[in-house]
């Protein structure tokens, strides 16, 4: 069986079962890793993708959902960190051990995508969900508003 999906723009083919997590699909299949495992449980966000421009836990989508669909990977974000949340994350040091940062970029990406100027309350409510072991979500929110800042500008 084959599923045809578009992932960053690109039509590709899976061969796996439509009940096989998205996640395992970009990893092995598609040989994507910028999107992370975290607890398999769609409760850390570390797996956060976009589907048709909302984020959603990779780890709990099943490839059977997303077939026909458009999914965005924190690969598509910019090339060689060229997206005003790539700076802004960069700019304001927020990751540490970095293991959450790609499902943090796309929480974050799908609020600027539908909110230009986002409050706290806004950017905590999005990024609800997406956890940091490292606990940098002072910078994480100093960083979305700067990015937003940024893409107003622009």
């Amino acid at each position: 069986m084959s599923l045809q999906l578009q992932v960053n723009g690109k039509t590709v083919q899976s061969h796996s079962d439509a009940d096989t997590p998205l996640l395992w699909v970009l990893r092995d299949e598609l040989g994507m890793t910028g999107t992370k495992f975290g607890c398999g449980a769609g409760l850390c966000g570390a797996c956060t993708v976009h589907l048709n421009g909302e984020a959603v836990r990779s780890c709990q989508t099943q490839i059977g959902t997303a077939a026909g669909q458009k999914v965005s990977t924190v690969e598509s974000l910019g090339a060689a960190g060229s997206h005003a949340l790539q700076k802004a994350w960069v700019k304001h040091q927020v990751p540490q051990c970095g293991y959450c940062q790609s499902g943090q970029l796309m929480s974050a990406a799908a609020l600027l995508s539908k909110n230009k100027n986002p409050s706290d309350a806004d950017i905590d409510a999005a990024m609800a969900g997406n956890i940091c072991r490292c606990g940098t979500y002072t910078r994480i929110r100093a960083a979305v508003k700067d990015a937003a800042s940024s893409m107003r500008k622009a």
